[in-house]
């Protein structure tokens, strides 16, 4: 029992690593450290919010995750056939469960950034919404790009 309870608390635990902070303006991958970054100002002229959602890759690991769970688990009801029928049933099941997790966990709350840039050209980005972090129409900010990824915040 103390061996099935270990299994299902890593495949708890894997689901939950799916998670990803990174897509905020205040958070910095470490590869993002210590590089050089240009630095533009603009004007915000529109602000929305939108919801992020993660990749499909995510949630094809949550669902084989909770098809191996429910799998398991279903192996452990009756004998014989009932038991290949629980254990085929609880893969299904769980397979359906683990993708509607891993689709929940990979949602996040964002805003999608329409700017005028000060050299006039208007530019549109979505970014990971913070609570300490607000953003609204009119509101000057500076905007870090390195390659193709720009992290918005606000104030000059």
């Amino acid at each position: 029992m103390i061996k099935r309870i270990l299994i299902v608390a890593l495949m708890g635990s894997t689901l939950a690593g799916c998670v990803s902070d990174s897509l905020s303006g205040n958070v910095y991958s470490s590869s993002q450290a210590k590089q050089v970054q240009n630095i533009s100002y603009g004007t915000l002229v529109s602000v929305r919010p939108v919801q992020i959602q993660g990749d499909d890759q995510n949630n094809v690991i949550g669902a084989i995750g909770g098809a191996v769970l429910g799998g398991f688990l279903g192996n452990t009801i009756g004998r014989g056939a009932g038991r290949s029928l629980a254990t085929a049933g609880g893969a299904v099941a769980g397979a359906v469960a683990g993708n509607a997790v891993t689709n929940g966990l990979n949602r996040a709350n964002g805003v999608e950034l329409q700017i005028r840039k000060d050299d006039g050209n208007t530019i549109q980005v979505v970014q990971k919404v913070d609570s300490s972090t607000k953003y609204y129409v009119g509101q000057r900010v500076s905007m870090a790009t390195s390659g193709s990824t720009i992290t918005v915040s606000p104030g000059v």
